[in-house]
C-alpha cells in the first residue's frame, strides 16, 4: 500500500493543469498566452509522469492481485464506489499514458498554431480520462472514463485536424459511441445479476452460459471498434490522417490499447467460457486484419494512412495472442501492445516532423532526404526496423511470442499470421526507400532542415525504450507475468469446469 493516494493523484493532476490554463491564460493567439499555455501543459504532464513512476516503487511485482487500491463509497444507494487499483497489466498502460502525453505536448508546440490554449486543455483532459479508465475497478467509474475519452479526442480531430476533419471526427465518434452503448447495456445486465458494480466481484462470478454469450458480444462490439479489428477498423485511417500529430500519437499509442485492455480485463477475466466459445471468430478476424490491412498498406500514397493500416495489422497480433490463451500468446500480446505504443507513436511523430516543414504527407513529394536530413533518416530507420520486428528491437519479442502462442493453439494460425510479418517488412521498407533514397531530388525537400532540439527530446526516450524492450524484455514481463499467470489459470479452470459433465 502507498502512504498516499497515488492513483488519484496521477489521474487528476493533468486535469488540474487544464484548469490552470483555463483560469490563468488570457488571450487566444497572443504569443505570451500561447507560450504560457504550452509551458503549463508541458510541466504538468512532466510532473504527472514523474509522480506516476512512484507506482513502480510501491508495486509488488510478485503479486497477481490489484494493488495501490483506493475505495470510497460514492453512491451508497446503488452500491457504487470510487474504486481504483492497478495490477501487472494496467500499470504499463498507465505509464505509457503519462510518458506519451509530454511528448505529445512537445509535438504540439511545433505543430499546433491555432487555439493553442484550448488544445492543451483538451490534451490534458484526455490524459486524465485515459489514466482513469486504466485504473478504474468500479464499472460505473470505468464507463465514465471510457466514454470520457471520446470528447477531447473528438475535439482534437474535429477542431485541429486537416481538411476532412469533420467527417473523420464524426465517424470516430459514432463508431466508438455505438459500440459503447451496447457495452452499457451489458454492464446494466451484469450489475443486475451480481448486485454490485465492483469489477473484481464480476471476475469471480459465473454467469449463465446463454447470458455470457450475449454479454460477450455486447462488450466485443465496443472493444473490437477500439482495438480496432477488421471489419470495424474503417474509422481509424480517416481519424489518423486528419488528426494533428499529437492526436495521432495518442490515438495509436494509448486509445487503441483500450480495446486490448478491455478484452483481457472483461472478456477474458469475466466471461471466460464465452471467450473460449468465440475464440475461432476472433482468430478469423485477426488473421484477416493482419493480411488484408498489410496489403492495403502496400498501396497507400499517404504516409499517415500507411502507418494507420499498419496499426490495424499489428493489433491483429494482439488479439491473436490474447485468444490463444497460453502463456506465450498472452505475454506476446502484452509486449506487442507496449511496443506498438512506442513504435507507432514514434512513426507518427516522424511524419509530423516533415509535415510541419513541407505541409504534405504524400509519399511522392519526398525523396532522397537522407542527404540533407541524416539524423532524421537514422531515427526513422530505427522505428522502421522496430515496426517490422528486427531482433534486438521491441517489435521482435512481442510478435515472436504472439506467433508462438498462436502455433501452440493451431499451427495454421502462426503460418497465416507470419505472412503479416513479411508484408510488414515490404510496406515499411518500401516507404523508407521512397522517402530517403532515389534519383528524383526536389528542391524544396533538399532545403529541409534536420532534427532540432525539441524533436530530439521527443525521440530519444522512445528510442531508448525500443531497444530496452528488445534487448531486455524481462523488465516488462516480470511485472505482468504473475497477473497473466493467474488470468490463464482462472480461464482454464472456468473453461474446464464448463466442459465437465
Amino acid at each position: 500500500m502507498a502512504p498516499w493516494p497515488v492513483l488519484t493523484t496521477i489521474t487528476f493532476l493533468p486535469l488540474i493543469g487544464a484548469l490552470l490554463i483555463l483560469l490563468f491564460v488570457r488571450g487566444d493567439e497572443q504569443k505570451r498566452s500561447v507560450v504560457l499555455a504550452q509551458q503549463i501543459a508541458l510541466w504538468t504532464s512532466l510532473l504527472t509522469f514523474v509522480v506516476s513512476l512512484t507506482i513502480l516503487h510501491y508495486f509488488d511485482a510478485s503479486q497477481s492481485g490489484f494493488q495501490l487500491t483506493e475505495k470510497h463509497v460514492w453512491i451508497p444507494s446503488f452500491n457504487i464506489a470510487y474504486y481504483k487499483g492497478i495490477d501487472g497489466i494496467s500499470i504499463w498502460f498507465v505509464l505509457i499514458s503519462t510518458l506519451l502525453t509530454p511528448i505529445c505536448v512537445l509535438s504540439a508546440i511545433g505543430g499546433v498554431h491555432k487555439r493553442t490554449k484550448e488544445f492543451m486543455i483538451a490534451l490534458l483532459t484526455l490524459e486524465t480520462m485515459m489514466i482513469g479508465m486504466f485504473t478504474a475497478l468500479d464499472f460505473v467509474l470505468f464507463y465514465l472514463f471510457f466514454e470520457g475519452v471520446l470528447i477531447p479526442m473528438f475535439l482534437i480531430i474535429g477542431v485541429w485536424g486537416g481538411a476532412g476533419r469533420i467527417y473523420a471526427a464524426y465517424k470516430f465518434f459514432l463508431y466508438t459511441f455505438l459500440g459503447s452503448v451496447l457495452m452499457l447495456v451489458a454492464i446494466f445486465a451484469m450489475v443486475y445479476h451480481v448486485g454490485t458494480t465492483d469489477m473484481t466481484a464480476m471476475m469471480g462470478n459465473k454467469f449463465p452460459k446463454d447470458m455470457a454469450i450475449w454479454l460477450w458480444l455486447a462488450f466485443f462490439a465496443s472493444f473490437a471498434v477500439k482495438t480496432p479489428m477488421w471489419p470495424f477498423h474503417t474509422w481509424l485511417p480517416y481519424a489518423h490522417v486528419e488528426a494533428p500529430t499529437a492526436g495521432s500519437v495518442i490515438l495509436a499509442a494509448v486509445l487503441l490499447k483500450m480495446g486490448g485492455y478491455g478484452l483481457i480485463r472483461i472478456s477474458i477475466q469475466m466471461l471466460p467460457t464465452a471467450s473460449a466459445y468465440f475464440a475461432p471468430l476472433v482468430f478469423t478476424l485477426s488473421l484477416i486484419a493482419i493480411v488484408y490491412t498489410s496489403l492495403v498498406a502496400l498501396v497507400q500514397t499517404d504516409m499517415k494512412k500507411l502507418i494507420a493500416y499498419s496499426s490495424v495489422a499489428h493489433m491483429g497480433f494482439v488479439t491473436l495472442g490474447i485468444f490463444s490463451m497460453n502463456q506465450q500468446g498472452l505475454d506476446g500480446a502484452m509486449l506487442v501492445m507496449i511496443s506498438h505504443a512506442f513504435v507507432s507513436g514514434a512513426l507518427f511523430l516522424c511524419v509530423g516532423v516533415v509535415y510541419d516543414r513541407l505541409h504534405t504527407r504524400e509519399i511522392a513529394r519526398y525523396s532522397n532526404m537522407a542527404d540533407n536530413m541524416p539524423r532524421y533518416a537514422l531515427v526513422f530507420m530505427i522505428f522502421t526496423l522496430a515496426s517490422i520486428g528486427l531482433p534486438g528491437t521491441s517489435g521482435f519479442v512481442g510478435e515472436f511470442l504472439s506467433l508462438q502462442g498462436a502455433y501452440l493453439a493451431n499451427s495454421w494460425l502462426a503460418f497465416v499470421g507470419g505472412l503479416g510479418v513479411i508484408l510488414g517488412a515490404a510496406y515499411m521498407l518500401w516507404l523508407y526507400r521512397r522517402l530517403f533514397y532515389g534519383p528524383d531530388v526536389k528542391d524544396d525537400v533538399r532545403l529541409l532542415p534536420d532534427l532540432n532540439a525539441r524533436e530530439y527530446c521527443m525521440f530519444v526516450p522512445l528510442i531508448v525504450l525500443v531497444f530496452w524492450l528488445g534487448v531486455h524484455p524481462a523488465t516488462f514481463i516480470n511485472v505482468f507475468a504473475p497477473t497473466t499467470d493467474k488470468i490463464l489459470a482462472d480461464y482454464h479452470q472456468a473453461a474446464g469446469s464448463e466442459r465437465t459433465p
